[in-house]
């Protein structure tokens, strides 16, 4: 049976908001099957719980940001929590509770890399129920523009983005990259790209309260022409692998790993989140389904089960 996944122990860390520049303390910790992904802000009054659902985006600016409108606390946010999400879908986790002092997700690096080297310290198990996949039976697409993300039925998950920034140093890098479950490492290939931003879009984000902890230690920063950290890119084509990163954990909001393949161009959280939406709203276009027996499982989930096991 291919089962759900929690995590076996406790594991806290703590860091900077990347748009609240607030020093946040995080705890994740091991959840019952079917509990989810549920953050708690642990800072307010009483404890209020804020589930990972991407009817809960409530601000894409940027990041994606939950909303909860809770009866006593009021409008309770927890924004930037796509990286998280996105380590979570990439090792395969279903269950676990993220307690938060703060209303923003450390951004850590910057990446999906130490959300990885936490969830793998605390040790991954499997629980005794089976995993849940949201399997696509037909195509659904949104549109913004010249932008837009589409879902078709897939035998697995795989991801195909394209970006067009009309940056000097995005455009000699490659402006699309394709990923596959099936035979492909989330952890070599995805986990490391960071997050980017322009010196020129600076003033304009802290005008409107964010990417008030950002810093060279935590994103790719570019002026007009070239990237200024002085490391240099981690792949050659790190800008479109975060995106993908961003894209993977936007579309884990859903609640269930998918059996698509998702295309887009010029996508952002906001596009993705009416995908998604787009998604819950058309439910004869899809179908909830689990494998308790090896030779149900599809071709594409093959290789990714053997690879979740071994991580």
């Amino acid at each position: 049976m291919l089962c759900q996944r929690t995590i076996k122990a406790i594991t806290n860390a703590s860091g900077v908001g990347l748009h609240s520049g607030q020093l946040v303390e995080m705890s994740l910790r091991p959840a019952e099957p079917g509990t989810g992904i549920v953050f708690r802000r642990v800072d307010l009054p009483q404890p209020v719980e804020v589930p990972a659902s991407a009817l809960l985006v409530g601000d894409s600016r940027l990041c994606s940001c939950l909303v909860k409108d809770d009866p006593e606390a009021g409008l309770v946010q927890v924004s930037t929590v796509e990286h998280l999400m996105s380590a979570l879908a990439g090792l395969g986790v279903d269950n676990v509770w993220v307690d938060l002092n703060g209303s923003e997700v450390p951004i850590f690096d910057g990446s999906a890399s130490p959300f990885v080297f936490l969830l793998q310290s605390a040790e991954l198990e499997e629980q005794p129920i089976a995993k849940k996949f949201i399997r696509l039976k037909d195509v659904i697409e949104v549109k913004d523009g010249d932008k837009w993300a589409r879902l078709e039925p897939y035998d697995g998950f795989r991801m195909d983005l394209s970006i067009n920034f009309g940056h000097p140093a995005i455009c000699d890098s490659s402006n699309s990259v394709r990923f596959d479950f099936t035979d492909q490492s989330y952890l070599r290939e995805i986990a490391r790209a960071r997050t980017f931003g322009f010196v020129q879009e600076v003033e304009w984000m802290r005008d409107n309260g964010l990417a008030l902890g950002g810093s060279l230690d935590n994103a790719i920063v570019l002026d007009e022409f070239r990237v200024l950290n002085d490391e240099g890119l981690r792949y050659r084509d790190e800008f479109a692998r975060h995106k993908l990163l961003d894209a993977l954990g936007d579309i884990y909001l859903l609640g269930h790993p998918l059996l698509a393949s998702f295309t887009a161009h010029k996508s952002g959280h906001a596009l993705v989140n009416k995908l998604a939406r787009a998604l819950l709203l058309q439910q004869e276009k899809w179908e909830i389904t689990t494998f308790t027996q090896p030779e149900q499982y599809p071709a594409g989930v093959i290789n990714w089960l053997g690879m979740l096991q071994a991580s």
